[in-house]
């Protein structure tokens, strides 16, 4: 096995177990890995693609608390979303973009980890929620990076465990699949990619089974923590991976 494909096989192991006990983050920790030998635009196309996988394999593994009322603001931004960062992504210098969100990531999340109170966000109802679906759409559509700012958006409204989990969880299965679609529409998804998708899907699987087990036994306040742990340590990856390609000759 070439040193790439052991590199998206060990970024797919890792990015599944994440995923499997967040709902989130495939895209975060997988691009984190495959930044230091995967050509971008293969690890754009994987990235979607591992992701949208681990949602499937996650409708059979985790009990989601489905609130239409709620997840539907998120869906109709996100689908709005998505093509704008299909179109953006060919024109987006994708080591300013991982810097850019790595530096929101790191100033933001850290202090909220060891807050003992998070502030609660109460403003602007569906249409804000709406706002943070379109723009996570639009950053799926650039990397695969949906469930990013909803996360951090459903966390700082003070929903429960369940609700964030389905909320994320469902949003990002529309948004992924809407992005894989459009891939495929614009020719960023090639039929030479696919044979590296037989590495990362199984790669990913049992990974994913484990994280989602894992998840099932955390308390809502563990949850949290580890979605702000896994924000922040995905802003510091992102940083360093942005930074290192930027200072290249």
């Amino acid at each position: 096995m070439t040193p790439e494909l052991l590199l998206l096989a060990g970024g797919a192991a890792l990015a599944g177990l994440v995923q499997g006990i967040s709902g989130f983050a495939f895209a975060m920790v997988a691009m984190s890995v495959w930044v230091w030998g995967v050509e971008p635009r293969l690890a754009a196309a994987m990235a979607v693609s591992g992701g949208l996988l681990g949602q499937c394999i996650a409708v059979f593994t985790v009990r989601r608390a489905l609130q239409p009322a709620a997840l539907l603001p998120f869906v109709i931004g996100g689908l709005a979303g998505v093509p704008l960062g299909v179109w953006a992504l060919p024109r987006f210098d994708p080591a300013l973009f991982k810097l850019t969100l790595g530096l929101c990531l790191v100033l933001c999340c850290p202090p909220m980890l060891f807050a003992h109170r998070l502030p609660r966000i109460r403003a602007g109802g569906r249409w804000a929620d709406g706002v943070i679906g379109l723009l996570g759409g639009t950053m799926g559509g650039i990397a695969g990076f949906s469930g990013v700012l909803p996360s951090l958006w459903v966390t700082l409204r003070g929903w429960d465990k369940e609700l964030q989990r389905g909320v994320i969880q469902n949003f990002s299965l529309a948004a992924l699949a809407a992005t894989l679609f459009a891939y495929a529409a614009s020719g960023a998804l090639t039929p030479d990619m696919w044979p590296k998708f037989a590495i990362v899907a199984p790669a990913m699987l049992l990974p994913s089974l484990i994280g989602a087990r894992i998840y099932h036994g955390l308390s809502p306040l563990a949850f949290r923590r580890v979605v702000l742990l896994l924000l922040s340590a995905a802003g510091v990856a992102m940083v360093v991976a942005g930074l290192s390609s930027l200072m290249r000759p």
